[in-house]
């Protein structure tokens, strides 16, 4: 019985997770362009046929339609059913390690907002504000949801919603400066978006956690882009989106963050 309610949880959570993809999916596209989200329903982008709903079944859709238009026959991209399934496998992740709570939820709200940024950066190397600022609101929102949980007391709340704002200041501050330092010294080296999502990832994470965070996805960023300079594939000093990183950076302090940071302070102390 109990393995029959664990595959069932498990197909739920993924089911869910790929369907929340299909949508991030929808935002990664419309938003950069200034479209409603929500008007007009799905549709081809080649001929602008309306979808049928079984076709757009997340991930099945896409393996039906052999991963072409009903209508016009034209190729899906197939970074849709990509989206949807990594999004249910995170979901899924999740789930499995904080199980049923709070927690959870909080974790699957970040991380939709982190893959659509991520999505968005790499195609457009920008970091809507729309997200990045909901993201930060919901950040402190879930703060006040964790103190109430952990303490069920006025203290506790506060205690809480202060660690999200603290956090969300700092990012903002952190690299705010670092981007003047790039000005000073006559090189862009970090945008505007880039401080937004830190003050985002300060809001859930608290100060702590965020240096943690920014801390990997800096060390991460530099490998990457000192691999792809060895194997040519950029020039030195040409621009990369950082938010892709940054949002990893918080993807693996959210799942491991506490025996990482645990383990660094164990060297000195």
């Amino acid at each position: 019985m109990d393995t029959l309610i664990v595959t069932l949880a498990s197909v739920f959570v993924f089911a869910l997770g790929a369907s929340i993809g299909s949508f991030i999916n929808v935002v990664v596209y419309r938003l950069p362009a200034g479209l409603s989200l929500l008007w007009p329903p799905s549709r081809c982008p080649h001929c602008l046929k309306a979808l049928k709903a079984y076709d757009n079944v997340p991930v099945l859709g896409w393996i039906w339609l052999k991963g072409r238009c009903r209508y016009c026959k034209s190729p899906i991209s197939w970074r849709y059913p990509v989206v949807e399934t990594a999004t249910g496998m995170i979901f899924l992740l999740i789930f499995f390690i904080f199980k049923v709570s709070i927690i959870t939820i909080g974790y699957w709200i970040l991380c939709s907002w982190l893959l659509a940024l991520t999505l968005i950066d790499l195609d457009t190397m920008t970091l809507p504000s729309p997200l990045t600022k909901s993201g930060l609101v919901l950040g402190l929102i879930y703060q006040i949801v964790m103190g109430y949980t952990n303490e069920a007391s006025l203290s506790g709340i506060a205690r809480h919603l202060m660690m999200g704002i603290v956090g969300a200041v700092l990012g903002l501050w952190l690299f705010d400066a670092i981007a003047l330092l790039g000005i000073f010294l006559q090189k862009e080296a970090m945008g505007a978006g880039d401080a937004k999502l830190a003050a985002m990832m300060g809001a859930w994470l608290g100060w702590r956690y965020l240096l943690l965070a920014g801390f990997i996805a800096c060390a991460v960023g530099a490998f990457v882009g000192i691999a792809a300079i060895i194997l040519s594939k950029r020039k030195w000093g040409q621009k990369i989106p950082f938010g892709p990183f940054l949002a990893l950076g918080t993807f693996i302090t959210l799942l491991g963050g506490k025996p990482i940071l645990a383990a660094y302070l164990g060297l000195f102390f």
